[in-house]
């Protein structure tokens, strides 16, 4: 159980750390000028993805109790 709360940890530094890149980048890969809107939709990409994450993690934790049992 330890284990599953150090890489929730990690994916939690990992997502934040995402974010605050994505808010101060001011150029993208592809060479476009990031304005507000295209930061939120790259937020909301972002969100999407950790959403994702946290319900296979919920998953893997209902399957960790269910074990323990």
């Amino acid at each position: 159980m330890k284990v599953w709360w150090g890489i929730n940890i990690a994916w939690l530094v990992l997502f934040v750390a995402s974010a605050i890149y994505l808010l101060n980048r001011r150029i993208d890969g592809a060479g476009v000028i990031q304005n507000p809107t295209i930061r939120m939709v790259s937020l909301a990409v972002l969100g999407g993805c950790f959403i994702f994450v946290c319900l296979c993690q919920l998953l893997v934790l209902f399957f960790i109790k269910r074990k323990s049992k």
